[in-house]
């Protein structure tokens, strides 16, 4: 259903956008939110204003060009020893400017506009993204590797992510059931992930049915609802500690009219790899494949703490 428009979307950056590379020393670009920005034509101090930057950044290799990063910026373990500008949804207008930086670049939801204006003023150009699923993940790491002057290291890295979509659907053909998915993302309040989420096209893609699809984005359940909905695959993402962890599984195990703890099948995943657009995005898919299809992996057992 997606992959289509995903490799569409590969296709048309690769072959229409990146020919176009001005040698002059600055250029004007169009941002993923349809802004016009003059902006280096190869920028040497950035600011990464949100964590999934940081990480485009790292995988295209140009962390060298790094200044400074938000607080929460952890993966790779690299990331933690660069300066701190504030958390994307706190920006420190004062550290950003310190920093001299020649490019900023920011993220629609979380950052505020206030704060982006203000860098603008001061003639500090921001190039701002939108990656809302894969495609647009896709075209953002496309587009931040045009920026950053390595078109090629971007194409063998989204080229690899298509490939793996690509096989993750070609092992769900193999199936026809579409296991009911639970997935947790909060503990107190229950928290589960409406239609208009990454992990939502997740669970699709991986050949499963979202209990929580629909308008609400991040929907609460009590206890009462999840057993009624009868989960055959329930999924905790937290970065709750592993005692807790435990605690609420020992909660769950009390109700084995839950098809997902009658058979054993309540796992525990990381919550970075699915909250942020990254392409670690398609680590989680893969993860999530093997949650819910086992059977077509082979018999192989993913990586996961049960």
């Amino acid at each position: 259903m997606h992959l289509n428009k995903i490799i569409l979307i590969f296709i048309f950056v690769i072959f229409i956008l990146l020919p176009v590379n001005s040698k002059s020393e600055a250029r004007i670009i169009t941002d993923q939110l349809g802004r016009e920005i003059t902006v280096p034509d190869n920028p040497q101090r950035i600011i990464s204003l949100a964590p999934n930057i940081t990480e485009i950044i790292f995988a295209l290799g140009q962390e060298q060009r790094l200044k400074g990063v938000t607080t929460y910026s952890d993966y790779p373990e690299q990331a933690k020893a660069y300066p701190k500008v504030g958390s994307y949804v706190h920006l420190d207008l004062e550290k950003i400017v310190s920093l001299k930086p020649d490019l900023c670049i920011a993220i629609k939801d979380g950052n505020p506009r206030s704060v982006i204006t203000r860098l603008e003023k001061l003639n500090i150009p921001v190039y701002a993204v939108d990656p809302r699923n894969l495609e647009a993940i896709i075209e953002t790491v496309l587009e931040i590797g045009i920026l950053l002057n390595t078109e090629q290291h971007a194409k063998t890295l989204t080229k690899d992510m298509c490939l793996r979509i690509k096989r993750v659907a070609e092992r769900i053909k193999k199936t026809d059931h579409k296991p009911k998915v639970f997935f947790q993302i909060g503990i107190s309040p229950l928290v589960s992930v409406g239609t208009n989420t990454f992990i939502h096209e997740l669970i699709i893609l991986a050949g499963g049915q979202n209990l929580a699809q629909g308008k609400t984005a991040y929907p609460r359940f009590g206890k009462e609802q999840i057993l009624s909905l009868l989960p055959e695959v329930f999924i905790i993402s937290s970065m709750t500690n592993t005692e807790s962890i435990d605690h609420l599984k020992d909660q769950w195990s009390k109700y084995p009219q839950i098809p997902a703890i009658k058979n054993n099948r309540m796992y525990h995943v990381d919550s970075n790899i699915f909250d942020r657009p990254t392409p670690r995005l398609v680590d989680a898919l893969e993860l999530l494949a093997k949650l819910i299809h086992p059977e077509v992996y082979e018999n192989k057992s993913p990586k996961v703490n049960q």
